[in-house]
């Protein structure tokens, strides 16, 4: 019997870089807790982003954010994965000889821009309504993050190729959309995340479900029996999954925990 469900949103429940969920999630949230089913909600979004897109239902679920290293219930922290501030530092350093990369650097509370970062700070701010500081200066702010963030119009596998090279025996570094590159602890992902989850509620992997679309779910889905990558998912995410579910734009996840869970 399935007891927790976690869902990837951006590319799995709605469009990329959007907030219009389908009304119909809501409805299906609350029919799951009426049976003692859990959703979580799974991102590399900040918490405030994703919180504003699920209002209607914000307390009756989890939150597992910035890929797994903020983790929240009812505005309580589960858990929360930083980065060591030196390294952090470095990364920050690194990335600014990045041509065509912007840097995002995450807080449990806000993100932070330098100052001159605009082609990322309107779909921060308008498309996945984040709480977003500018400032002069990063390395100030590498005291406590728990994710730094490399956006890039185009090429974004030729840049996480590069952050990898120079970070990947420190880190944990995803592909997390067309544009972002994730880079958390090396001990953080939405897998450690869930599983932390499954700990905390005493439920069993062969009691989870859970859906993506992108190579920062692959952890995620390894800790659910019932594992889906939307048909419109990364290859590699296909190859992780048990099952396909249908793609995005036809409400995949949706009609599949309808027709297998509540049955309808």
């Amino acid at each position: 019997m399935i007891k927790l469900i976690a869902s990837d949103i951006d590319g799995t429940l709605l469009e990329e870089g959007t907030d219009r969920l389908d009304p119909e999630l809501f409805t299906i949230i609350r029919e799951l807790k009426e049976k003692g089913i859990i959703f979580a909600a799974a991102s590399g979004r900040q918490y405030s982003s994703m919180r504003y897109v699920f209002q209607p239902v914000a307390d009756d679920i989890i939150f597992i954010a910035e890929n797994g290293t903020n983790v929240m219930c009812r505005g309580k922290t589960m858990s929360c994965s930083y980065i060591d501030p030196d390294l952090a530092r470095e990364m920050v350093t690194y990335m600014r000889e990045l041509d065509g990369v912007e840097i995002v650097l995450s807080t449990p509370e806000r993100l932070y821009l330098e100052t001159g970062s605009t082609q990322v700070l309107a779909l921060l701010e308008a498309g996945y309504h984040n709480e977003v500081e500018i400032v002069d200066d990063l390395l100030p702010c590498c005291g406590r993050t728990n994710k730094i963030t490399a956006y890039s119009a185009q090429n974004i596998e030729t840049v996480c190729e590069k952050l990898k090279d120079r970070f990947q025996d420190r880190l944990n570094i995803v592909i997390a959309g067309a544009i972002w590159v994730d880079m958390m602890n090396d001990t953080a992902d939405k897998g450690s995340a869930l599983a932390e989850i499954q700990r905390i509620m005493k439920i069993g992997v062969d009691e989870t479900m859970a859906f993506g679309d992108n190579c920062n779910d692959i952890g995620m889905l390894g800790r659910a029996q019932k594992s889906y990558a939307v048909a419109n998912a990364h290859p590699r995410l296909k190859e992780a999954a048990r099952y396909i579910a249908p793609p995005q734009e036809e409400g995949g996840v949706l009609k599949t925990i309808r027709e297998q869970v509540l049955n309808q």
